[in-house]
């Protein structure tokens, strides 16, 4: 398998106080955290860097309360998950579009159906489901890095963050990120994280990973199962997730445990190999 999306790792950095990650991989600036950024000056600071670099997207998560000056600068509004920091304000994830192309969606009928379909299992009962025989989930640590990085490899054509980077998920580990596995007879087989932002309490349930041999043995549930507990001990207050629009299977995962929809973010991340649209979920995890 060629290496060559792996190669192309986005940058990132501090802007004007606010944390970024942007690169022509994703084609797109991520602000992450605004952190003690101006808003009326970190906005058209974030269109400039875009032009600069011919980024086709700008994608933002934001407070709400700090949402005027990009929405008067057209940065539309795409997502939304309410109480998220720290459960008292909500979040808005905007989009600004360089290139109205990207603004299209593919087959946006089929990303409605998706949605239509997980809702619709919303009020299904969790399946009563079971790990393999001679299985276990447990919570990955350094010495798993590099079978952790060989699997995301094996998974993905490509991804929006370093994950096949053994270093790389050392470097997470050690900083806000919990990953959990589930192994088989002594072979890792499938792989999540939980990315936490502790000043806010909140936490993105991420980088679900399956072997192709295991797909259909409800991996991914039993994984989300194990972090939410695992969370909701840290103390976390609100579980969101950004999956893949046209992928049934993890919005149905999601929904079925409770999540709520929050919209989607068009043409938003390079993953398996092209730039697709994500749907965000997310759920209170314990009152305040």
């Amino acid at each position: 398998m060629s290496d060559k999306k792996f190669e192309q790792i986005d940058t990132i950095e501090t802007l004007a106080g606010a944390k970024i990650q942007h690169g022509q991989l994703n084609r797109r600036i991520y602000l992450m955290h605004i952190g003690r950024a101006a808003p009326q000056e970190l906005a058209p600071a974030l269109i400039e860097l875009a032009m600069e670099n011919g980024y086709t997207k700008i994608f933002t998560k934001v407070p709400k309360s700090k949402s005027r000056h990009f929405i008067e600068q057209d940065y539309r509004r795409e997502a939304e998950v309410p109480q998220f920091y720290n459960g008292n304000e909500d979040a808005l994830f905007l989009g600004y579009y360089m290139d109205a192309n990207r603004r299209e969606e593919n087959d946006p009928d089929l990303a409605q159906e998706i949605i239509d379909l997980a809702l619709e299992k919303q009020d299904e009962a969790k399946k009563d489901i079971a790990l393999p025989e001679k299985a276990l989930i447990y919570k990955c640590g350094p010495e798993d890095v590099k079978e952790m990085a060989d699997l995301y490899r094996t998974v993905f054509r490509s991804y929006p963050f370093p994950i096949v980077r053994p270093d790389y998920l050392l470097e997470t580990m050690a900083a806000s990120v919990e990953y959990f596995g589930v192994k088989k007879e002594g072979s890792l087989i499938a792989l999540a994280s939980a990315e936490m932002d502790k000043g806010n309490r909140n936490v993105e349930m991420t980088d679900f990973a399956t072997l192709p041999k295991w797909r259909n043995h409800n991996l991914a549930a039993l994984l989300l199962k194990r972090m939410e507990k695992a969370m909701a001990s840290r103390r976390m207050l609100t579980s969101y997730t950004i999956a893949r629009a046209m992928s049934p299977g993890v919005n149905i995962v999601f929904a079925r445990f409770g999540y709520k929809y929050g919209g989607r973010l068009i043409n938003n991340t390079n993953i398996a190999g092209s730039i697709e649209s994500m749907n965000v979920w997310y759920k209170a995890l314990a009152e305040k």
